[in-house]
């Protein structure tokens, strides 16, 4: 039998974990066993230019994608958890200079969409209540083959495999206080023979619950693409690989996140603000990203 009645403990852990509206398959703690979840989110990137090598921007070049995410997260026991997403990608060229590719996906400033990827994770926890250390593998494929070359495109159509660790702390000082950090290490099937797409992404973050329903954060994320083309090196790359420049950058960036989760009893409401400060061979710009979260407990019903 399913019911929607979830425990208040796992309600108010989940608030106390949610430091950033990021996919449950990179969050520490776990659901109880039999205890799912259902997240729909939206969010509105805004890629104002792009950043060079050597820290100059380039405005002109704007692009704009908006997604819709869709996530299942489920409690296998006590420990493990999996999780199962996908995203419908809406994007848009709306710079006003001629876009970089050339191609008519951007010249035609029109929004264009698809599904994207695939992703099926799981995760296992150790710790208790109060602290968590979580080893996790996530694999990401295309669900079909869209269109990746362009200035705004969907994702980059190429199937990964990330293998992470999260660890995430209840402060003893401060008790309604948490911090979280995180990292994960993309292999990312290789976008040209002679290319690699690998990359490294840290994140951490500290939270603190203002009430019993309202949570507020702040935290980073940085990524370091370990292969890849310059984009001085992309400005001499022959077209067909200029035309399909986001997915082989070197990205390096740092981007602020910061954001605020209500609890209404049975689900969460989240919203969420991602800055982007610092970055080489990459957009700038910013994210905003809001969504709900749905709690359900399929345990069996006592009598």
């Amino acid at each position: 039998m399913v019911r929607t009645s979830v425990p208040r403990s796992f309600l108010a852990l989940a608030i106390a974990v949610l430091l950033w509206p990021a996919q449950a398959s990179a969050q520490a703690f776990t659901p109880p066993p039999r205890v799912g979840s259902v997240t729909l989110s939206w969010q509105w990137v805004d890629n104002s230019g792009h950043i060079l090598t050597d820290g100059s921007f380039v405005p002109g070049n704007d692009s704009v994608t908006t997604s819709v995410l869709a996530e299942v997260d489920y409690g296998v026991t006590e420990r493990f958890g999996a999780t199962v997403g996908v995203p419908f990608i809406f994007a848009k060229y709306t710079g006003s200079s001629p876009p970089f590719s050339g191609l008519a996906i951007d010249t035609c400033h029109c929004w264009h969409s698809s599904f994207q990827d695939l992703s099926i994770a799981g995760r296992y926890r150790f710790g208790d209540e109060f602290w968590a250390l979580t080893p996790s593998a996530r694999m990401i494929m295309p669900t079909h083959g869209y269109a990746y070359q362009g200035e705004a495109v969907v994702g980059p159509n190429l199937r990964q495999l990330l293998l992470g660790v999260t660890g995430a702390m209840r402060l003893t000082a401060l008790p309604k206080a948490s911090i979280e950090a995180g990292y994960t290490y993309a292999i990312v099937q290789k976008p040209t023979d002679d290319t690699g797409a690998n990359r490294s992404n840290a994140t951490a973050s500290f939270g603190y619950a203002l009430t019993r329903s309202l949570y507020v954060h702040g935290g980073a994320l940085y990524q370091k693409a370990h292969g890849g083309l310059t984009a001085f090196d992309i400005f001499v790359a022959p077209p067909d690989q200029r035309a399909q420049a986001d997915r082989l950058l070197k990205m390096r960036y740092w981007h602020m996140i910061g954001g605020v989760s209500y609890s209404t009893g049975f689900a969460d409401l989240f919203f969420a603000v991602q800055p982007y400060v610092w970055g080489r061979d990459t957009h700038d710009g910013i994210a905003y990203t809001v969504g709900s979260t749905w709690y359900f407990d399929f345990s069996p019903s006592k009598p």
